[in-house]
């Protein structure tokens, strides 16, 4: 599970020897990997095997059992929760973010129109779709101008014009520069410079 390390990059994120525990169980170890500005990593492998708990070490939120992560401050994990006040509009709930990340009107203007909810953000959010409400966890993330983008499960809930459209917005951010890695078992329309294949590790009896 070597992606392949070459010169350290202070805009780079690289993993050193990566180790994760959770509870009891180890879900992965040794792993080592780089990603520069503009390139994309995917993660693959059945559940349970710690796609979630990578994202969620590269943010920050987890501490690695072993081993070192090493990522720019500008980073944005984009998971199963939705951080947006439901029972706020659309735009309402987004612009406590707004406001947060120093951001602009403009600035969440962009972000619900990279999400396809523009025309959605007088709703309030309680009422949004499954789709919707995946797309408006997105817009958090466009919100965040975060160079880094760590996506979990980007696509769930979406329809195939709506992934495309995912796509689209994903390659921008990598010709600006930005950094993608993402775990999803829908395919992604863009092309990806890392694949890591994490499986899951026999536990001694």
């Amino acid at each position: 599970m070597n992606g392949g390390q070459s010169t350290t990059s202070e805009n780079a994120l690289i993993a050193d020897g990566l180790c994760c525990v959770r509870g009891d169980r180890m879900l992965f170890k040794d792993l080592n990997f780089q990603l520069e500005p503009g390139q994309a990593g995917l993660l693959t492998g059945p559940n349970g095997v710690g796609k979630s708990s990578l994202l969620r070490l590269v943010s920050e939120l987890l501490e690695p059992f072993a081993g070192t992560v090493s990522v720019p401050n500008s980073k944005a994990l984009c998971d199963d929760k939705l951080p947006l006040d439901e029972h706020l509009p659309l735009g309402k709930a987004l612009q406590f973010w707004t406001q947060l990340d120093g951001r602009t009107d403009s600035d969440m203007q962009a972000a619900l129109e990279k999400a396809g909810l523009d025309h959605l953000a007088e709703v309030p959010v309680r009422y949004f779709s499954t789709g919707q409400r995946q797309r408006a966890r997105l817009a958090r993330t466009y919100l965040s101008d975060a160079k880094i983008w760590l996506l979990d499960e980007p696509a769930n809930g979406l329809d195939a014009a709506s992934v495309e459209h995912l796509g689209t917005v994903l390659q921008n951010h990598l010709d600006s520069g930005g950094i993608i890695l993402a775990a999803s078992h829908i395919p992604l329309p863009i092309k990806f410079d890392l694949k890591l294949a994490l499986e899951p590790i026999v536990q001694a009896a």
